[in-house]
């Protein structure tokens, strides 16, 4: 199916329909503004349908296992108290021209505006996360094109429909298109009516992708990443233990933001097998009360589990021979410091990892680090917090909310705190955010933000409104893999 213009059409029809596309972008472009407050507006509507149950067949047929965990989601991401949170958090209070900090350069002021035309490629692994990934391009006033997984299954596109009903300015600021993978004709004819590509999924399908950009387009990549927990004190801390098990057994390790390894702060191998002895019984009872009811996705889950010892016994999978095997999960003990994915489905590796040797190792693995569960004494949370960070992770979390959702963002987990010491770490990432900058202090700022890689930036030489022909345009984008990425600022 394509969704265009506000109407659905077959696929037979998207030649046709793509001939006067342009057209159509620059008209838009030309004519028509789109305020946050209009998409947010929309975004609530649609929240509201979604927790009275107006989608509940349509995740039912998704063989989604956790109905009212997907409408808790839903209601994160799009309610209009969040969306207003993130604008604020990462734009600022202002839309308006901003001159320089303290009258530094008088003569320099400047506005964020659109980036253009998004092209958005979302990956299958996320119920919803097509609509996520709109909505953000949608709250920076960009039109959105965008490519479906083969899983959605229907899903997005009529939530889209029924988003643009709410809002009808909207139909011309979303385009919907139900192309394979395969088809990399179109897909290369979308992305070149794109002025940025917002790509999701694993690390081939990010390389492809950056292949197709035409020059000149900005790729913000959302890649493969790993989570992991680390643990320097496991004696009394069964809440916490009951909370990482039921993290990984209702996650099955699928998220980015899952727990794939367990690090245990000790140099002694004996350490591992006390933990996994003590650990196996709660993932155990946790498996058992995520489990599936589906009889199709019990059995993968089988198949992948048996796959994988099935590999380790002719020897394909290197592993240890130390494998704790539990009802439906294992622990895995493996004898390095090494960062990897796991077999999943709740089979988790354990490993050793010192705190001495946690900057190295986690260097090794800065591409893809993302989320860190984190088990310790309380003396000790800040003091490593700051050291994982430091390495490179992006998100530090106790280990029941590795994958809790964050203030709208899809992939963006909670930082929670028990006590006000370790909160203030969390409002220092927070800030990490920034609002709009004069141009030199903008360039000397590190942020981790999503919805801004969506934005350019508009400068003019003179106190007063912009004069079009002294206007220089800029655009950025940040990686969400590391919280410290320097902006790109790039001539346009």
């Amino acid at each position: 199916m394509i969704f265009f213009d506000g109407e659905i059409y077959e696929n037979d029809m998207c030649d046709k329909l793509l001939a006067h596309f342009e057209d159509r972008i620059c008209d838009t472009l030309g004519n028509c503004r789109l305020s946050a407050k209009q998409v947010m507006l929309a975004a609530e509507k649609i929240s509201t349908d979604i927790e009275n149950g107006a989608f509940d067949d349509m995740l039912s047929a998704l063989d989604v296992e956790n109905v009212s965990y997907y409408k808790q989601l839903i209601l994160a991401c799009l309610s209009r108290e969040n969306l207003e949170y993130r604008l604020k958090t990462e734009l600022g209070d202002s839309d308006g021209f901003i001159g320089s900090p303290n009258g530094i350069t008088p003569k320099i002021k400047i506005r964020t505006k659109p980036l253009g035309v998004l092209f958005h490629i979302a990956a299958g692994n996320a119920d919803g996360l097509p609509v996520m990934s709109v909505a953000e391009g949608l709250l920076a006033g960009n039109i959105n094109i965008l490519k479906l997984p083969s899983a959605d299954k229907g899903l997005s596109i009529r939530i889209i429909k029924r988003l643009c009903k709410y809002e009808p300015l909207l139909s011309r600021y979303i385009y919907v298109f139900d192309t394979p993978s395969s088809d990399v004709r179109t897909i290369q004819t979308l992305a070149d009516f794109a002025d940025g590509i917002v790509v999701w999924g694993g690390t081939e399908a990010v390389k492809a992708v950056r292949s197709l950009a035409p020059p000149g387009v900005k790729l913000i990549e959302w890649g493969h990443k790993l989570g992991f927990c680390y643990i320097s004190d496991y004696a009394n801390h069964t809440d916490e233990f009951s909370a990482l098990a039921g993290h990984i057994a209702s996650t099955k390790q699928l998220l980015c933001s899952s727990c794939q390894t367990v690090f245990i702060d000790t140099d002694d191998k004996t350490e591992l097998t006390l933990f996994c002895e003590m650990f196996l019984p709660y993932l155990e009872a946790a498996v058992a009360k995520h489990r599936n009811t589906s009889i199709g996705t019990r059995a993968r889950d089988t198949l992948i589990s048996y796959s994988a010892r099935l590999e380790q016994a002719i020897g394909i999978r290197q592993i240890s021979p130390d494998v704790f095997y539990g009802k439906n999960c294992s622990l895995i003990i493996k004898d390095d410091f090494e960062l990897e994915l796991s077999p999943m489905m709740c089979n988790v590796l354990v490993k050793r990892l010192p705190r001495k040797n946690i900057m190295r190792t986690l260097r090794n693995a800065k591409g893809f680090l993302q989320t860190a569960g984190l088990i310790c004494d309380k003396t000790d949370r800040t003091e490593l917090t700051d050291l994982l960070l430091c390495a490179g992770v992006t998100r530090v979390t106790q280990a029941g909310n590795m994958s809790a959702y964050f203030f709208g963002d899809p992939t963006t987990e909670n930082i929670r705190y028990p006590d006000t010491q370790e909160k203030s770490i969390s409002n220092r990432m927070i800030r990490l955010r920034k609002q709009i900058y004069e141009k030199t202090r903008f360039t000397a700022q590190h942020y981790s933000s999503r919805l801004i890689a969506c934005l350019r930036y508009s400068s003019d030489n003179y106190s007063s409104l912009p004069d079009k022909n002294n206007r220089k345009r800029f655009l950025y984008a940040c990686r969400h893999s590391k919280p410290d990425i320097r902006p790109e600022i790039l001539p346009r």
